[in-house]
């Protein structure tokens, strides 16, 4: 059984950053970070697999950075230059096999 536990959310300024944790419990393998603001369609962000392997969206390529320690079983997600258009509820998602677990979301609001 996973269970995924996030912290770092919060408001900022455009042009701020904000960094993202999420801790688990058990095995895991492939973590992602997912967003979803209102009236937009949910967007993978950033996606590490276990060898350290990312991936970005076009929008966050460049200004997001997502890392992993997995000694601690842990995994971050540092945002810079942010801009309106960041804002959204973050979930932290990670595979175990054939399943996907999240976690409870994390609101990001970007604002002057």
């Amino acid at each position: 059984q996973v269970q995924l536990v996030e912290s770092g959310g919060g408001l900022v300024q455009p042009g701020g950053s904000l960094r993202l944790s999420c801790a688990a419990s058990g095995s895991i393998s492939t973590m992602g970070w997912w967003r979803q603001a209102p009236g937009k369609q949910r967007e993978l962000a950033a996606v590490i697999t276990s060898g350290g392997s990312t991936n970005y969206a076009d929008s966050a390529k460049g200004r997001f950075t997502i890392s992993r320690d997995n000694a601690k079983n842990t995994m971050f997600l540092q945002m810079n230059s942010l801009k309106p258009e960041d804002t959204a509820v973050y979930y932290c998602t990670a595979t175990q096999g054939l399943m996907i677990y999240w976690g409870q979301g994390t609101q990001v609001t970007v604002s002057s």
